[in-house]
């Protein structure tokens, strides 16, 4: 038998018992059996529209909060250097894409001169312009499961890029609705101050009629201090939110263009959609699950590494240096080579590295199965703390509708000559008043930053 059929015969019957290592990643059973049996505490079933799908734009709707949004994603430096980390593992994996389909070509001429002296002789020139190509086949998936390692840590990357992206886009809402929030409690201090300067003249004036004591000014006063003390706290808050917002900016500290404080500006009606879109949507589900691809297409690459390398080689040269018997000193030459090489014994190596990746690959299976459930747990969390707060919202609510009444009663018994029980009772629903109106802001923006950290849990962000 010739030995070109020999060779072809190995070839062929090495290929039949190679079959598992031209594998395509599919999620294991145990995984996806996982994904389809979490479940959100305490949520309905039929929910089915998903709120971290909505494009951010739809979901922090203000018009001036859209613009420091996309500034932020233009400028910030993360963002940028998340972005560069894509151009590179881009470019790795065009090389990786190069050395699966391009040779590798080598050009290296040389030229040399001699003479031999005291022989009369002329010197001896001679030339070589040779060039060489290589081709590795892939006959055993050894650099196609190397291309699919790099394709899935691109994509590894891409998700991280999201994730980050993501992350931006949140904080910036919240230091922005943070600012407005400030606005709102200065805004209701400051309202609260002059009704106490009023309140303290009318004091005055009673005073001098005798209808009240110097202790009842003496304390109206103390209060008005009090109140007084709360707006360099909250000026000196605004300063540093600010501050925060500059440097997502990637800017020097400066002023913040902002509206008002609106407490309907989210959707009200925030549903998380059915637990398996979280596969779909979280950046960290998906790495885990990426990681996992990455893992497997390593243990094929190690199953590879047992079969042989197989090569071809072609060189060509144009040379004057081709004998004697060569009547025209400048020939062009050219020859070719097919290799094979297959390892037999590496000390264990091979060995040790295939049980080294299915252990890997293990890992990065219960790695994926730890993602679902902490995504699972943190949106059930998010859910919960949503709709607690919702209902302390409504609560809330009420309790300022009486407690403004309560205000209108006293100071309408106060304006009639009232005496010091009235009095008494003014001051005290005017403070109950304020920390009322205070705690209503407050929990209004806690119920945003709530729906924030939901929409961030379930992957939102899409454009």
């Amino acid at each position: 038998m010739k030995l070109h059929h020999i060779f072809i015969l190995f070839i062929g019957g090495t290929l039949l018992t190679s079959c598992h290592i031209f594998g395509t990643y599919e999620r294991p059973t145990q995984v996806d059996s996982l994904s389809q049996t979490i479940q959100y505490r305490d949520m309905a079933t039929q929910d089915t529209v998903n709120f971290g799908l909505t494009p951010w734009r739809e979901v922090f709707t203000d018009a001036t909060l859209q613009q420091h949004i996309e500034y932020v994603l233009a400028n910030n430096t993360d963002m940028r250097s998340a972005d560069l980390n894509i151009q590179k593992a881009e470019v790795g994996l065009r090389l990786s894409k190069y050395q699966f389909f391009l040779p590798t070509i080598t050009f290296s001429p040389s030229g040399t001169i001699s003479k031999v002296f005291n022989m009369g002789a002329e010197n001896s020139k001679t030339y070589n312009f040779p060039v060489s190509a290589s081709w590795q086949i892939d006959a055993f998936g050894k650099l196609r499961n190397q291309k699919k390692q790099v394709e899935m840590q691109l994509l590894e990357i891409k998700e991280s890029h999201h994730a980050i992206r993501l992350g931006l886009i949140c904080a910036t809402a919240q230091l922005y609705y943070g600012l407005q929030v400030l606005d709102k409690q200065l805004a209701i201090t400051e309202s609260t101050l002059q009704l106490w300067d009023k309140n303290i003249q009318a004091l005055e004036a009673m005073k001098q009629a005798g209808m009240v004591n110097q202790a009842a000014v003496s304390s109206a006063k103390a209060q008005y201090i009090q109140i007084q003390a709360t707006v360099p706290t909250l000026k000196n808050s605004i300063s540093q939110m600010e501050n925060s917002l500059c440097l997502l900016r990637h800017e020097s500290p400066h002023a913040i263009e902002r509206t008002a404080f609106q407490p309907d500006a989210l959707p009200a009606d925030l549903k998380a959609g059915l637990p398996f879109q979280l596969l779909g949507q979280r950046p960290d589900v998906r790495i885990a699950e990426l990681e996992l691809a990455r893992c497997f297409y390593a243990k094929l690459g190690a199953r590879s590494a047992f079969y042989p390398n197989l090569s071809i080689t072609g060189n060509g040269a144009f040379t004057n240096s081709l004998g004697s018997a060569i009547v025209n000193p400048g020939k062009f030459i050219a020859s070719g080579v097919a290799s094979l090489v297959q390892p037999i014994l590496q000390r264990g190596q091979l060995i040790g590295q295939l049980k080294v990746s299915k252990m890997e690959e293990k890992q990065a299976e219960l790695a994926f199965e730890k993602a679902l459930l902490n995504a699972a747990m943190e949106v059930s969390n998010d859910v919960a703390t949503y709709h607690s707060y919702e209902v302390q919202l409504n609560l809330t609510r009420q309790q300022v509708a009486e407690l403004e009444r309560a205000n209108e009663a006293t100071q309408a018994l106060f304006l009639h000559g009232g005496g010091t029980t009235t009095y008494l009772e003014t001051l005290t629903a005017q403070m109950s008043l304020l920390q009322g109106q205070l705690t209503l802001v407050n929990d209004q923006y806690q119920m945003m930053l709530s729906a924030i950290s939901l929409y961030q849990a379930l992957g939102g962000g899409t454009e």
